[in-house]
């Protein structure tokens, strides 16, 4: 399984982005979805996951501003972050896998100025 994200850049503090992750391969059991994001010195942490059946999780602390959805038909599942702020910098990954998050996509930067 291979997973494309794309999306990253730079976004000025209190707008939004959409992430996307595409994955390709034997992608016939990912059921789960989800993004991490791993922001400069820290360690990677959960924004949110979706199941096949389109049912999300968030992180208790991405609640609110992150969205995360997901098209089966593309096998490519989003995030949608508004009101960004300076301390969502970070290298946004995607990841998949049939229960949790086994295979990883190589991440995008997203990087928000003031």
């Amino acid at each position: 399984v291979q997973l494309q994200a794309s999306g990253g850049g730079l976004v000025q503090a209190g707008g939004s982005r959409r992430l996307s992750c595409r994955a390709s391969g034997m992608i016939w059991n990912l059921n789960f979805m989800g993004w991490y994001r791993q922001a400069p010195g820290q360690q990677r942490e959960l924004v949110a996951s979706i199941t096949s059946s389109g049912e999300p999780t968030y992180a208790d602390s991405m609640k609110g501003r992150f969205t995360i959805s997901r098209d089966n038909a593309m096998n490519t599942v989003y995030l949608q972050i508004d009101g960004l702020k300076l301390e969502d910098t970070a290298v946004y990954y995607c990841s998949a896998g049939m229960m949790g998050p086994r295979y990883w996509g190589k991440g995008t930067l997203v990087t928000v100025s003031s």
